[in-house]
């Protein structure tokens, strides 16, 4: 969005969100018109000079953010992956089986060989 103000001629700052100073003391309301304020006041800040008052991030140009995405897709599949492993050992876990790999190249083929722990095959659906 930065990139597309810029374009159209309007001056934009990207506040790095780490760099607000909060108060910890106690704990604060929060609503959108509270943090409104509070990032009106450190941006006016900033601009007076007050360089403390908070940091600005730099925005990538549109070549920088194209060469993140191959990184950002394979922490996304990987993510995918895990989820997907974790959800197949908790079903495999609620009949008795603990011991399956699923990570393993022929898991699939040796979903057919494994037993429940009543000595059952694993019912049709949960093998699916």
């Amino acid at each position: 969005m930065a990139r597309w103000l810029s374009t159209r001629g309007i001056e934009t700052y990207v506040i790095h969100a780490l760099s607000v100073a909060v108060s910890r003391e106690h704990r604060r309301v929060k609503t959108d018109r509270l943090d409104t304020k509070q990032l009106l006041r450190t941006t006016l800040g900033w601009l007076r000079g007050e360089k403390r008052h908070c940091s600005m991030a730099a925005v990538p140009t549109m070549e920088e953010d194209d060469a993140r995405q191959p990184s950002r897709e394979r922490d996304r599949l990987v993510r995918e992956q895990t989820r997907l492993i974790n959800r197949t050992k908790a079903i495999l876990v609620r009949f008795g089986i603990r011991s399956f790999k699923p990570t393993l190249r022929n898991a699939a083929d040796k979903l057919a060989y494994v037993r429940t722990a009543e000595r059952t095959p694993l019912p049709d659906n949960t093998r699916a």
